[in-house]
């Protein structure tokens, strides 16, 4: 995917020009017939040298990622995976994947189900009438993902025979609706610092003498206990945190806090690119498959650029956040009342962070977000608020930890390494323009949301039920005022 030219496509002669096509590392643009793109799109090392000298500023980043993000990718890009190898075993793994009726490209149950990122992520608002379209923004049900499934019974007639014409048509994969990227950079910097803390945490522990414990809070939030056991040696009891099974890991490992994803598996915006690149369009990122590594036997090599995938990742983070409105006296009440039926002990409103600066890094490493940093961005100019010591406000509602939710929420999905009935905590910012609500879109309305609730959550579900129907209604009228950006991304849209 060189979306690069995509980019300056458009663009005023201004420093991405000068900087690409004057020092001549895009020479030749393809024909229509093929992709639309420079013969040679810029590693990181190009992208962070041009951002360096000053040829290139944040914007110009942020326009490449926005390109990048909204490119609709062809098989010149490489989107697919590529031709049918008899010899392949693992036919739901990347690159091996069958496609659909054999067309070769499109397979739409476990990936190979878009050509772009925008594809699924085009809803801001679903609240208004008509919808606010927009680029980052959430998912319909239509524009959900099927994720590794390695059955579904369509026509509810492959069950057991006691279970057969059940009116349930059992799947054993994942499904995703996905979520909007408004204020990503926040959650991505609030996880780095609560990482940092944990190992933080985790080295005193393996300092210490044998016996002493400590207790794994950050920003307010426990993760467990780790204790040590002498001569470098602990036990890690951890909560909301690393794997289903955490046996053999690496302390280091499990102590990461990985915000993206409904289940809680990427530690940054960047690491949930890569995956998706590959599982969505069978596009393969540099990163991952090498320099000249034609991974899916497509014939296409160098599929995503190191740099492509830096430019997105800035792009993914300077999305604004969404915002609370003001709140009238009924929703006042309605807010008082979250925190007396206990929402806010894990949907918890606004966590503050140490440092107004987002660090990336290339290459990144989970459980170190200091190293290999090669920019950081001053969030303050993105939308959040700045509080007293430098850092901002995240006003997320979320407190990026696992729960378990209850049986009737629980996936069927024999693939991952995270329990089927965990889910890290819902960030509730923008929820009153973003329905459906849960991890699959199954409820259509906050109220249905709150009482699909279970597991960890149930008591606080339990008592929104006994409240009277005026203290309900409260409740949902605060919750319609955490609302989705206005014109989200209109400043770069402007500036093509």
């Amino acid at each position: 995917m060189h979306a690069v030219s995509m980019c300056l496509r458009g663009l005023n002669v201004k420093t991405v020009l000068v900087s690409f096509i004057v020092s001549g590392m895009f020479a030749g643009f393809a024909t229509a017939a093929e992709p639309n793109h420079p013969a040679n799109p810029p590693s990181h090392a190009d992208i962070h040298a041009a951002y360096l000298d000053g040829t290139m500023d944040i914007d110009d980043l942020r326009l490449i990622g926005l390109s990048v993000f909204t490119t609709p990718f062809n098989i010149y890009d490489g989107f697919g995976d590529g031709p049918f190898d008899p010899g392949e075993d693992d036919t739901r793994a990347f690159g091996q994947r069958p496609t659909l009726q054999g067309n070769g490209l499109f397979l739409r149950v476990n990936g190979l189900d878009a050509q772009s990122c925008n594809e699924c992520h085009t809803i801001v608002s679903n609240r208004e009438r008509p919808p606010e379209l927009g680029i980052g923004g959430v998912g319909g049900l239509v524009q959900s993902a099927l994720i590794l499934p390695d059955a579904i019974d369509v026509s509810d007639s492959e069950t057991p025979p006691e279970e057969a014409f059940d009116g349930t048509a059992d799947y054993t994969g994942r499904l995703a609706n996905p979520p909007f990227l408004f204020g990503g950079g926040g959650v991505e910097l609030l996880a780095k610092e609560m990482t940092i803390d944990l190992q933080s945490i985790a080295h005193e522990a393996m300092a210490s003498s044998a016996g002493t414990v400590f207790q794994l809070d950050t920003h307010g939030v426990n993760f467990g206990t780790i204790t040590s056991l002498g001569d470098g040696e602990t036990e890690l009891n951890a909560e909301g945190i690393g794997f289903e099974d955490n046996t053999g890991r690496d302390v280091a490992d499990i102590l990461v806090v990985r915000p993206f994803g409904r289940k809680g598996e990427n530690f940054s915006m960047r690491d949930f690119d890569r995956g998706a690149m590959q599982f969505h369009f069978g596009v393969e990122p540099v990163e991952i498959i090498g320099e000249g590594v034609d991974g899916d036997g497509d014939g296409v090599v160098d599929e995503v650029s190191t740099g492509e995938m830096t430019a997105l990742h800035i792009f993914d983070v300077t999305n604004p956040p969404p915002f609370m409105s003001r709140l009238n006296r009924e929703a006042m009440s309605g807010f008082a009342s979250f925190y007396q039926v206990g929402c806010a002990g894990c949907h918890i409103p606004e966590i503050a962070t140490r440092s107004n600066l987002l660090p990336l890094a290339f290459p990144e490493d989970p459980a170190d977000p200091s190293s290999n940093v090669y920019i950081e961005i001053d969030l303050r100019k993105f939308g959040f608020k700045r509080v007293r010591g430098g850092g901002i406000k995240v006003p997320l509602f979320s407190d990026l930890k696992r729960h378990k939710m209850g049986p009737e929420l629980a996936e069927t999905f024999n693939a991952g390494e995270i329990a089927n009935d965990e889910f890290v905590t819902a960030r509730l910012w923008g929820i009153a323009d973003t329905a459906p609500y849960m991890h699959d879109g199954r409820s259509t309305t906050l109220r249905d949301a709150i009482e699909a609730h279970g597991g960890d959550a149930e008591a606080a579900r339990d008592a929104f039920l006994d409240l009277t129907e005026e203290d309900k209604d409260n409740l949902l009228l605060f919750l319609g005022n955490l609302r989705t950006p206005i014109d989200p991304n209109q400043d770069l849209i402007k500036k093509r």
